[in-house]
C-alpha cells in the first residue's frame, strides 16, 4: 500500500512538474497582435528559457512600453512578456472614454494572460501599471507566483502629497510657473512644460542624455488616455484615478511581493516603505541614485534586485 502511495506521489509530482513547464516552453519569440474585444493589443515576448513568465505593465496610464526595455535583460533565463495596454504604443488607440477605466484594463490584461495560457506567472508593474496589477491580483489571483511593484502609485491620495512634497524642492519660480498654469489649466503653455521638465530631471528620470527609447515613449505616449484617467500632470490628479486607494486591501496579498523604489522616486521611499508594512513578508529594494524610471537610470541594479527575488522564490 505504501509502495502504491510512493508511486501515486511521484507520478502526481512529474506531472505537475510537466505541467509547469509547458507554461513557458510553449511561448516563444515572437511579436504580434491579441484581439480585445475588437481591438489590437501589441505584444512582444523575448527568450524561452525553463523558469517563470514575467508580464510587464507599463505605467502611465498611457506610457508604452519602450522604458521597460532593459528589463528585458531578464530573458536569459524566463520568457519576458511586454505589451502596450490599450490607447498607446503600437496597440490601437481609443477615443471611447467608456473604456478608460481600470476595471476594463483589469479585463484587457485578462485576455492576454488568456492568449498565452500561462499557468504560473510573475506580474511586474511600473507607477500605474502597480495599480492595475494588485487590482488584477484581488480579482485573479490564481497562477500568480509573485508580485513585483516598482515606484508603486497604490494611493493617489499620497502620491499627490509626495507630488507637493518634491515640488518644494524646486526654486520657487519653477513651483509658482507650475501651480498658477494649472490653476489657469494652461498646462500646454512652454514655460509650464520647461518647469515640469525640471522636476521630471530630478524626479523621474535623471540620466542623462535620455535613451531612445525614452524619447519612443514619449512619441507614442496616448496622451488622451492620460489625461482623462490621471489629468494635466504630476501634481493635479483630476482624472477617474483621483480617489484610487488600495492600502486596505494589500493585507489581501498572499504572495512574496517586492517593492522597487528609486532614492529620488516620484514614489518617495517612505511612502513604499509604508506600503511594505501592509505585506507580511514584502520586501523593498532602494535603487541608489535612481529617479521614477529606476531601470532607465540604474538599470544593473534592478536586475540585480529582481534576479534575486526571484531566485529565493524558485529555491
Amino acid at each position: 500500500m505504501i509502495l502504491k502511495l510512493v508511486v501515486f506521489l511521484i507520478i502526481t509530482l512529474m506531472f505537475l512538474s510537466s505541467c509547469r513547464q509547458s507554461t513557458s516552453s510553449s511561448l516563444k519569440n515572437e511579436e504580434g497582435f491579441i484581439l480585445v474585444n475588437g481591438r489590437k493589443v501589441w505584444y512582444q515576448v523575448i527568450g524561452s528559457g525553463p523558469k517563470t513568465p514575467i508580464v510587464f505593465l507599463h505605467g502611465g496610464p498611457g506610457i508604452p512600453h519602450y522604458y521597460l526595455k532593459p528589463l528585458a535583460a531578464l530573458s536569459a533565463e524566463r520568457p519576458v512578456i511586454f505589451f502596450d495596454q490599450l490607447g498607446c504604443g503600437k496597440s490601437d488607440r481609443i477615443t471611447d472614454t467608456s473604456l478608460l477605466t481600470i476595471q476594463n484594463y483589469v479585463g484587457e490584461l485578462a485576455q492576454v494572460i488568456q492568449h498565452f495560457n500561462l499557468k504560473e506567472y510573475y506580474l511586474y508593474g511600473h507607477s500605474w501599471g502597480t495599480m492595475l496589477g494588485v487590482d488584477y491580483y484581488l480579482a485573479h489571483p490564481d497562477g500568480i507566483k509573485g508580485l513585483i511593484l516598482a515606484g508603486p502609485s497604490l494611493s493617489i491620495p499620497r502620491w499627490i502629497q509626495d507630488a507637493d512634497t518634491l515640488l518644494q524642492t524646486l526654486p520657487a519660480e519653477t513651483q509658482q510657473v507650475i501651480r498658477t498654469n494649472e490653476a489657469n489649466k494652461t498646462t500646454d503653455s512652454p514655460e509650464y512644460l520647461q518647469a515640469v521638465m525640471a522636476y521630471y530631471e530630478r524626479y523621474l528620470t535623471r540620466k542623462k542624455p535620455w535613451s531612445v527609447d525614452m524619447d519612443s515613449t514619449f512619441a507614442q505616449i496616448g496622451l488622451n488616455v492620460y489625461q482623462y484617467m490621471c489629468g494635466p500632470g504630476e501634481f493635479t490628479i483630476t482624472g477617474t484615478i483621483k480617489n484610487y486607494d488600495r492600502t486596505e486591501a494589500l493585507k489581501q496579498i498572499k504572495v512574496p511581493t517586492l517593492f522597487i523604489s528609486g532614492e529620488f522616486d516620484e514614489a518617495r521611499p517612505a511612502t513604499v516603505e509604508f506600503y511594505k508594512s501592509q505585506i507580511p513578508g514584502a520586501r523593498h529594494s532602494l535603487i541608489q541614485g535612481a529617479g521614477h524610471l529606476t531601470m532607465q537610470d540604474a538599470p544593473a541594479q534592478e536586475l540585480k534586485a529582481i534576479r534575486d527575488f526571484l531566485t529565493d522564490i524558485e529555491k
